[in-house]
């Protein structure tokens, strides 16, 4: 079970309930958790400001943090005076590595990645103590143990990708003779190393990936992971005033929401799992009884699903009518638009034109291209369009004054819409429905994009009819024109009400 920052930062007590009942129920429990709520942004803050001579703020970041972690122990969690000390003596012993690395970044005025990746670790460091004496005052036995001694990855700094076949074999090392004695480890998330023991962090979703990586290595029923919503919805809740919660989804369908915009798991997250037929439940720390989303492989690990849904009969109430699962949107977009008749059966148009948009370090978000081959469209950020442009105007300096190229144009501010749902494969009609539906409602559309998957379908709409398109295609839209297939999800007595993000 994996813990996010706002689960140890205000939840604390939460945390230690949810323990302290599923110990009970597990023959073996391991807890992964994420540093207290902006803590790593402090510590970066501290690192970055020493770089530019500026340790003064490292010295007021050391203070404001040591003062978190003892209203942690003194205040949420009520331990005993002994506990306390055992843990601030740990938090303080971090803090003064993180003043002697800013003093050094202030001398050489670099903050390189592997000095990222050791500042950046210690705020798990220090949670772990906090939460491992916390599990002790309650009679559960518990050990802080660092990431870094199981996780095993390569020394891509700020980035790294484990090592699975020296993982397992560290992680069994270090955590199984702790499970044979009945003890809780508590381990750091985020945080690996390299076979040399240079510490090392895995990037966004870093504590998530952990989790899984660690669920992997020790071949575990289940992966949850504890933050502050009630799972994965059905669109964004400030939008979509009736989203829910989405029982169950699989890979491919989270892959495809988390890169359209959701704030979902990663996919690299579950990926070590899911493939193993490891489940991962994303549950809510305040609201524990809810069951929540679960995410699994393709048709694999059908009875460990089973095992991590017992808080739920979540089939009861699972998507089982054919269409989307979900609305999830990028704002912040702008199409740009190669179009020339001169570029009809040329080869190699579209290798110049995204050697060109590499070059300027820039993620192409959506690929479109008419049948004609008259032009080629490319939805990128906002803030990247005016540099894009200019890249392509000078790799295609020479066809536009020929004429083969007639303009490189760029949009107003737009957003890419996209429905998910892996039932979208066998299901008729699905993007007829779609675009009915943002018709209806008087939104144009500007590009259409879908994937040879068949899982999702994008299209991009101005930026002023964002929230009328995300509405309409959550609402408005189904396997008939008048019913969402996301309202069929609702048809249960039990599902979940709305939450706000």
């Amino acid at each position: 079970m994996k813990f996010g920052g706002t689960s140890v930062g205000i939840g604390m007590p939460q945390s230690l309930e949810i323990v302290q009942k599923e110990v009970k129920e597990w023959d073996n429990v391991v807890v992964v958790t994420s540093a207290l709520t902006q803590v790593t942004n402090k510590l970066l803050a501290s690192a970055q400001n020493a770089c530019t001579g500026d340790t003064q703020t490292c010295k007021e970041n050391k203070i404001a943090i040591r003062a978190q972690h003892l209203k942690v122990c003194e205040e949420q969690l009520q331990l005993p005076a002994e506990e306390t000390e055992k843990a601030m003596l740990v938090v303080d012993k971090h803090l003064s590595t993180l003043e002697s690395l800013c003093t050094a970044m202030a001398v050489l005025g670099e903050f390189s990645p592997r000095g990222n990746d050791a500042v950046a670790s210690l705020g798990e460091r220090m949670s772990i103590v906090v939460l491992a004496a916390a599990l002790r005052n309650v009679g559960i036995p518990a050990e802080a143990v660092d990431a870094a001694e199981c996780v095993v990855t390569d020394c891509n700094f700020q980035d790294a990708h484990p090592d699975m076949a020296a993982s397992v074999i560290k992680t069994q090392a270090r955590l199984g003779p702790l499970l044979e004695q009945g003890i809780v480890p508590v381990v750091t998330g985020f945080v690996g190393a390299t076979p040399e023991g240079i510490t090392t962090t895995l990037g966004r979703g870093g504590s998530d990936f952990s989790a899984t990586i660690i669920g992997n290595c020790i071949d575990a029923a289940a992966v949850w992971i504890w933050t502050d919503v009630n799972g994965i919805m059905t669109a964004d809740p400030r939008i979509a005033k009736d989203a829910v919660t989405i029982p169950r989804l699989s890979l491919r369908e989270v892959a495809e929401m988390s890169y359209f915009g959701a704030k979902v798991v990663h996919p690299k997250t579950v990926r070590p799992v899911v493939e193993k037929g490891i489940p991962v439940r994303i549950c809510n720390t305040f609201n524990a009884a809810h069951p929540g989303t679960t995410i699994h492989g393709d048709g694999t690990g059908v009875s460990r699903i089973m095992s991590c849904e017992r808080l739920s009969d979540l089939d009861a109430t699972a998507c089982k009518k054919k269409g989307y699962k979900a609305v999830t949107s990028i704002e912040g977009c702008r199409l740009i638009t190669l179009a020339g008749r001169g570029m009809l059966g040329v080869l190699g148009v579209a290798a110049r034109l995204f050697t060109a948009v590499s070059d300027t370090n820039t993620s192409v978000l959506l690929i479109t291209q008419a049948s004609s081959e008259q032009s080629i469209c490319i939805a990128v950020p906002s803030k990247s369009a005016q540099g894009v442009v200019d890249a392509l105007e000078g790799a295609f300096k020479k066809d536009l004054e020929l004429g083969d190229i007639d303009s490189v144009t760029c949009s107003e501010e737009c957003s890419i819409l996209t429905v998910v749902g892996a039932e979208m494969v066998h299901t008729h009609g699905i993007a007829g429905l779609v675009f009915t539906a943002l018709g209806e409602c008087n939104v144009n559309v500007m590009a259409i994009a879908q994937g040879s998957s068949e899982v999702s379908i994008s299209a991009v709409v101005s930026a002023e009819d964002t929230k009328k398109a995300v509405v309409a295609l959550h609402g408005g839209t189904s396997v008939t024109p008048h019913q969402s297939p996301l309202a069929t999800a609702q048809v249960s007595g039990t599902q979940p009400s709305p939450i706000g993000l």
